[in-house]
């Protein structure tokens, strides 16, 4: 049986997610890809905002930053380009990724800096009462859209894709054991790996849409199809499906890389003229 323990600050538990929160799932499915990559608590560092997933910074035994709503990415891209050698994992949310903090995460990805972002999407704030989330579906009920969201939801794989990532998977906390080797995956690519998570949210998404735990459950499990079986589907099969799997992955500079290029010209300029 795996040994979740080793990774976690016992002290800080019993957690404050819901009774049936994705979040759990998701922390460990991280928690796995880590052992299965072999990092060490000290080769890592993990960064998070303001929002349910958010809290997850605390109960890892890691050197963590628990930062400010929609600045993991900022405080993130700080960490990693002083200390270029850390697994620098971002964990975030829909509305603190792509609300507040959504032109950190767009320029995070057209930097391509090393950075693994978990992006979790339960399409509400669930920490703050349940307010319509920049990945609300058209129609869902929100504490501040009472009779029904009518603005598009965002596409977070594919804004990542256009902003410039190099590594882009989507996942559920249904399919657990798929979700453990995409973010294996992430952690091992050079370069800005996302990893969106859909993920249930049954207290204020499930309980004011009339949505039962159990169904959130199902619906990841049959509106989903991996992105292998998609390639095999028509057009018409796939209507109304989200693919997961990896979605896109590229080899690219990554910015770190450069930044230190950089320094080293500027330095062999300035001696050189001394």
């Amino acid at each position: 049986m795996f040994d979740y323990e080793k990774y976690l600050r016992l002290e800080m538990f019993p957690h404050i997610w819901c009774p049936g929160c994705g979040d759990g799932i998701v922390m460990k499915s991280l928690l796995r890809a880590i052992d299965r990559v072999g990092l060490q608590k000290d080769e890592i560092c993990m960064v998070s905002g303001i929002g349910c997933s958010s809290r997850l910074t605390g109960y890892v035994d890691f050197n963590t930053l628990h930062t400010t709503h929609g600045r993991p990415l900022a405080f993130a891209t700080g960490v990693k380009l002083a200390k270029p050698s850390l697994n620098v994992i971002v964990i975030t949310g829909d509305g603190d990724a792509l609300a507040i903090g959504g032109n950190h995460f767009i320029h995070a990805c057209r930097r391509n800096i090393d950075l693994t972002v978990l992006l979790f999407n339960n399409a509400t704030y669930g920490m703050t009462g349940g307010q319509l989330a920049p990945t609300t579906p058209t129609g869902k009920v929100a504490s501040t859209a009472r009779q029904g969201s009518i603005d598009p939801p965002f596409d977070a794989c594919k804004l990542a894709i256009a902003a410039g990532a190099t590594y882009v998977a989507r996942g559920t906390s249904y399919h657990s054991q798929q979700l453990d080797r995409l973010i294996e995956g992430g952690i091992k690519h050079k370069g800005f790996a996302l990893i969106e998570i859909l993920e249930n949210c049954n207290t204020y998404y499930g309980r004011p849409n009339k949505v039962s735990l159990l169904e959130l459950l199902q619906w990841e499990k049959d509106n989903t199809v991996n992105v292998k079986a998609a390639e095999r589907m028509t057009p018409e099969q796939l209507q109304g499906k989200i693919i997961t799997g990896v979605l896109h992955q590229a080899d690219r500079p990554e910015y770190v890389a450069m930044y230190e290029e950089h320094i080293a010209r500027a330095q062999a300029k300035a001696r050189a003229a001394a």
